[in-house]
Parts: structure tokens; C-alpha cells; sequence
């Protein structure tokens, strides 16, 4: 039954990556970034997801929650993807993302960055964990679904890591469609506005959506 259950969270973890909620904050963090950051910010963002989550499933083992309450972590993840999709199409308007290229020993690079000056911050990184560990909140329910199959079973570190295990298999497949993307497509001004607009909207409507849902 251990492996089943474990089994079982799993494919849970899978799942709940699917979410559009999930996969458009993927991609709003994604978007212009290098390969070694991409999967960097994939990462961190499903393991401060799993972790959230389990952290407040285990809280739920202890203490009787009202449902009412437990909607709040939905709308928490609402207005963090509401808010990252105005602040992408603010960055739009002001013409505030810059692109450059440039060459490091005979290579092209393609530098992406918003606001005047450039400069390299792992910023964006430690932001995909916050807002994975933000969002992770909106899935508790969900979690406590799965978790009543598994009777007589504690919330453990193994549930954490069987669960980020499938969260990041789907966020890292999804990594690198935005890697091509990247690669493609953001060679341009006008590419790179049409790109980062349309993931400005799109975290609108899903925001939105889930806001009203």
C-alpha cells in the first residue's frame, strides 16, 4: 500500500502541474531566459510548490480548517498570476524589456532584461520559488482529495519528494518548449513585445478565471 500510495502522489503531482494557472506562471518566469536558468527556475518553482503544499496538508491532518478558508489559497494564486500578467503587459507598454545581442568568444548571445540598465541577478530565480511556494497553497484541497485514498497514512518528506517528482517532470517538458521559444522566436523587438504581451494576457484571463471560477 506504501508504494501505491506514494504511487499514487505521484501522479497527483503530475496532474496538478497541468493546471494552466501553473504552467503560465512557468512560462511568465521562463520567457527570455537561458537554458541553465529556465530549468533552474522550473525547479525551484515546483519544489517550493510540493513543499507549500505538504506543509499545509500536514498542518490539515491537525487542525479542522473551514472550507470557506481554505478557498483563500485559491485566491491567492488568482492574484499572484493576475498580478504577474499586469505587470508583464505594464513592462510592455512602457517598453520597458530590452533585448541585445552580442558575441562572447565567436558565439551569439541574445541578452533579454527588463528596465534600462542590464545586469545579471538571480532575482527571477529566487522570485520562482516565492511565487511556486504562493500558489502552492491554492492546491491544498486538491491534495487532501488524493491523501483521503491513502488511510491511516501521516504526511511525510517522501510524500513531499514523490510529489515535486511529478510537478517537475511536467514543469521541466514544459521548460523546454519555452527554451525553443526563446530560441526562435525572441530575435526581435517586435518578437520579443508580441511574445511577452500574449503571456501578459494570458495570465490575465487565466487569473481572472480562476478569480471568478
Amino acid at each position: 500500500m506504501e508504494q501505491l500510495g506514494l504511487l499514487m502522489i505521484f501522479w497527483y503531482g503530475i496532474l496538478h502541474a497541468f493546471g494552466p494557472d501553473h504552467l503560465t506562471a512557468i512560462a511568465d518566469f521562463s520567457i527570455g531566459k537561458n537554458k541553465r536558468k529556465t530549468m533552474t527556475i522550473t525547479t525551484l518553482f515546483a519544489v517550493g510548490h510540493g513543499l507549500t503544499l505538504f506543509i499545509f496538508a500536514l498542518l490539515l491532518e491537525k487542525y479542522n480548517i473551514s472550507e470557506v478558508t481554505l478557498g483563500y489559497g485559491d485566491v491567492i494564486s488568482s492574484c499572484v498570476i493576475l498580478g504577474m500578467g499586469i505587470y508583464l503587459l505594464y513592462m510592455v507598454f512602457t517598453d520597458k524589456i530590452q533585448l541585445k545581442v552580442h558575441q562572447h568568444n565567436g558565439k551569439e548571445h541574445t541578452h533579454i532584461w527588463f528596465g534600462k540598465e542590464h545586469s545579471h541577478s538571480n532575482n527571477d530565480t529566487k522570485s520562482a520559488f516565492v511565487i511556486g511556494s504562493l500558489m502552492g497553497i491554492g492546491g491544498v484541497r486538491g491534495m487532501l482529495v488524493t491523501l483521503g485514498f491513502l488511510e491511516g497514512q501521516s504526511v511525510d518528506l517522501t510524500m513531499v519528494l514523490a510529489f515535486s517528482l511529478g510537478v517537475m517532470i511536467i514543469f521541466l517538458g514544459f521548460g523546454t518548449v519555452i527554451l525553443y521559444i526563446n530560441k526562435n522566436l525572441l530575435n526581435s523587438k517586435q518578437n520579443l513585445k508580441r511574445v511577452f504581451g500574449t503571456a501578459g494576457v494570458i495570465s490575465l484571463v487565466v487569473g481572472s478565471n480562476m478569480l471568478l471560477g
